[in-house]
């Protein structure tokens, strides 16, 4: 019996999904070609100076769907999760203390009081209806893909009326019909920017995320870091016979007699294979790569794009007991940050920013008696900021309020710091203008009017990762490469008068 060969272009957690899944449905000859020198894609590592950072998601939701990953592949899941508890903890510029928050709501209520009356009773209404949100679209529309935008509009009729407010709402004015104050109302909006907008330009109906984090799931780490998931997947490709070429950036796709035959690289090697799927941006890949007009440059900076990230990776030579694993530095201008921070030629005078303590939880993350950290700050993608000349003033504002805020003065115990622009993150990992999670998740951009999973032209080409369908986040790319993984045993079974041709390197 002969097998089709299989090119995935990009080594993140969509491409490496995808492998996986195929390699356990027949497929016995597919490559990944990777740019970085590394496999994972923003989910990725740095080690410096005895200390190991994972690079960017430090946590997630939905965990059932690793699991599922690995069952739908027929062996058992190798990753060990870890519970948040507290889910994270929020300091608020103008409070002594921060704000603590727990899945359990009458902890979480404590953590309120003086601030939100009888919080409790009013989580219980705002994740009510979020739960009715989620249960209404997770397999109607979240976990289903659609051929066209017609049928993606039939899917959204099935969901109850009740809902569709909220498609044309804000989540901020969501918010202020069940918080009377300012402090509940940040807080519970954070989850918009885990997909890389502000809660203000974010449809309520992804409240739904709120029930995932507080009812649902919770939110979770890894045992060993986060990258030990892309160490896992990757073990297991490589017994597979999965073969891994880095270094390596696509540039062009490489035709005969009007069909896709492979893809050339910068360097000047041609890759060929029987089908192809690309873990690159879905949407800057067709205009930059393919050069489809429809999303050539002028097109793609028309659509809503996801913050940039600006990231520091610091080693300490003490530890900082008062904080832990996960944490958000707020100002006190929230509403006028988050109407500037997408459109700002300039850094952030006060920064809000996030702050990840792997080492609370893996010692080994750090040297004995250390502590590594990681910053990020959402910041302008390179539309509107593309000069980032003055990336040691920004790193030295978020020090100097991070020292202010814990009260400990951490610049006298830094052993290592690595500081990462959206500049570097788009040279890195092909960010389009180094934004961080892709395409955002307006009206306009969500479901079906995400780029699609099958080219538009070429019958052997697909898509996985953040900017296309079901959307950002870890889970949602598990879930999109069994929806890729779908079409291509649809399209291209496994037969023995099929191609025989294997991928090869030229």
């Amino acid at each position: 019996m002969s097998h089709q060969s299989v090119l995935i272009i990009g080594a993140g957690l969509g491409g490496l999904a995808t492998a996986l899944r195929l390699s356990s449905r027949g497929y016995r000859h597919i490559t990944i070609v990777e740019k970085a020198s590394t496999p994972g894609g923003r989910l990725n590592i740095l080690e410096k100076d005895g200390f190991r950072f994972d690079t960017g998601p430090s946590f997630f939701s939905m965990s059932y769907e690793f699991d599922e990953l690995f069952r739908w592949c027929g062996f058992p899941n190798p990753l060990r999760y870890r519970p948040l508890d507290p889910l994270y903890t929020v300091y608020l510029a103008g409070h002594s203390r921060p704000f603590r928050i727990f899945r359990d709501l009458q902890r979480l209520e404590k953590e309120f009081e003086g601030v939100e009356p009888a919080l409790a009773r009013k989580m219980e209404r705002w994740l009510r209806n979020a739960g009715e949100i989620f249960k209404a679209t997770e397999y109607r529309v979240v976990k289903k893909d659609f051929s066209s935008l017609a049928e993606y509009l039939w899917a959204l009729a099935g969901v109850p009326w009740r809902h569709a407010p909220r498609m044309f709402m804000s989540m901020w004015r969501d918010l202020e019909r069940h918080f009377q104050s300012e402090e509940a109302r940040i807080i519970f909006s954070l989850v918009s920017f885990f997909l890389g907008n502000t809660p203000f330009h974010t449809p309520a109906v992804y409240k739904l995320l709120s029930y995932t984090e507080f009812v649902h799931d919770g939110y979770w780490s890894v045992e060993g870091g986060m990258y030990s998931i892309v160490e896992s997947i990757v073990h297991i490709l490589q017994q597979r016979g999965v073969r891994f070429e880095y270094e390596k950036e696509i540039t062009a796709p490489m035709m005969e007699e009007g069909r896709l035959r492979g893809f050339k690289t910068r360097d000047g090697r041609t890759f060929r294979a029987d089908i192809f799927v690309c873990n690159s941006d879905a949407a800057a890949f067709r205009g930059l790569v393919l050069g489809r007009h429809r999303w050539q440059p002028p097109s793609l900076d028309k659509m809503e794009w996801t913050l940039a990230p600006f990231t520091m990776y610091v080693g300490l030579n003490t530890t900082l007991p008062s904080l832990n694993h996960h944490n958000y530095f707020l100002g006190s201008n929230f509403r006028d940050y988050a109407h500037t921070i997408f459109t700002s030629a300039e850094a952030p005078e006060k920064p809000y920013y996030y702050v990840n303590i792997p080492s609370k939880s893996d010692p080994f993350c750090a040297p004995e008696g250390c502590e590594n950290l990681f910053f990020l700050c959402p910041v302008p993608d390179l539309r509107y900021k593309p000069d980032w000349s003055d990336a040691e003033k920004l790193a030295e504002a978020i020090l100097n309020d991070f020292e202010h805020r814990v009260g400990y003065p951490i610049r006298s115990h830094i052993i290592t710091c690595t500081v990462w622009t959206p500049q570097d993150w788009q040279q890195r990992f092909n960010l389009y203008r180094g934004s961080g999670l892709g395409l955002a998740h307006g009206l306009n951009q969500i479901g079906g009017f995400r780029p699609a999973l099958c080219d538009e032209e070429f019958p052997n080409l697909f898509y996985v990762g953040a900017s296309t369908r079901p959307g950002t986040g870890l889970p949602m790319v598990v879930i999109g490469s069994r929806l890729v993984s779908e079409h291509i045993l649809k399209r291209f079974p496994q037969r023995a008068e099929l191609s025989e041709k294997s991928v090869v390197n030229m």
